[in-house]
């Protein structure tokens, strides 16, 4: 039988200004579109207007990094930004709406402890199914929800429907953990996310790894924590753990340790998601890319490239051959 938690869906990148962050990872070599505003009724009958969270995707085949910040309530939407319409059955609409809410908030909750990475999303083929095993496992989470936007393809415009859920954490805000906001969505479809994959000037083709660092005191707490998250087994990895996926891994590394992963990082304050991974075609290509723009590279301990937290908005990220 298949895992109902397959691989990483996205990470995403928390930041207080996104036409600066557009700037940063447009440098890096990432492909990025203008940024998407979701709207939405705020009750049945309602004008949709522009709240949540505003983000835009660096796009794989099979996942996405997301850069992503709150909406604030009188914030302008910029004259480049793409206003999407959300939908959803009237029934759940003040449910959708009022999670939408609370994942804004948790956003600017995640900006005041540090810019960087906030969001770990794993990606399912079955979401019920992982509904029904993390309730068993006594693992809060806000359920299932639906909203559906239109999205352009070559076929003209369709209907995309995200399926999601939050986890929530004991002593946070509903939809969050500590390191931030962690859950599963349904897989994407490979026909509209094909239709978004680009091929980026550096050569990344897919989303490979997320560190989460973690006090080390904790660390047996919190790898209890995913393994009931993602019902899959842990192994030692060098001065870390890692969850294995069918695509793609979590490594869970902690403090005093993170040097030895990524030397010279280390995390402002923990847990925190410090670092991602993304996988290119050509790695000696991907360096003299990242030098050519101006960046200073780092070396993981297994010999990949990285560009420094310091460098790119508070997270270290990592380029694989893959």
């Amino acid at each position: 039988m298949g895992r109902d938690i397959a691989r990483l869906h996205h990470v995403g990148h928390v930041v207080g200004d996104l036409s600066s962050a557009l700037e940063r990872y447009r440098r890096l070599g990432f492909l990025v579109a203008p940024p998407s505003y979701p709207a939405m009724a705020r009750a049945e009958g309602g004008e949709p207007e522009p709240f949540g969270a505003a983000n835009t995707h660096a796009d794989f085949a099979d996942g996405f990094l997301e850069l992503a910040t709150p909406v604030r309530e009188g914030d302008a939407v910029p004259p480049d930004a793409n206003v999407v319409p959300l939908t959803a059955p009237p029934e759940v609409l003040p449910v959708i709406v009022e999670r939408i809410a609370t994942t804004s908030a948790n956003l600017a909750a995640c900006l005041d402890r540090f810019e960087g990475l906030h969001i770990l999303m794993f990606s399912s083929p079955d979401i019920d199914a992982v509904a029904t095993r993390l309730t068993a496992s006594e693992v809060g989470h806000g359920g299932v929800n639906t909203v559906r936007r239109p999205v352009e393809t070559e076929a003209g415009t369709v209907a995309e429907t995200v399926r999601y859920l939050e986890i929530d954490g004991a002593g946070t805000r509903p939809g969050s953990v500590e390191e931030g906001r962690v859950g599963v969505v349904a897989d994407l479809d490979g026909e509209i996310q094909g239709s978004r994959s680009s091929e980026h000037p550096n050569g990344a083709i897919a989303l490979m790894e997320a560190v989460l660092c973690v006090a080390d005191d904790e660390l047996t707490k919190v790898v209890a924590r995913y393994e009931r998250y993602l019902g899959a087994p842990v192994r030692p990895d060098g001065p870390a753990w890692a969850f294995d996926l069918d695509a793609g891994r979590l490594i869970l590394v902690p403090a005093s340790r993170l040097e030895e992963l990524l030397p010279g990082e280390r995390a402002a304050v923990v847990p925190a998601m410090v670092a991602c991974a993304v996988g290119v075609r050509d790695v000696f290509a991907t360096e003299d890319f990242l030098r050519g723009k101006g960046f200073s590279l780092g070396r993981t301990t297994d010999g990949a490239p990285f560009v420094p937290s310091a460098e790119a908005l508070g997270a270290a990220i990592v380029f694989r051959s893959v």
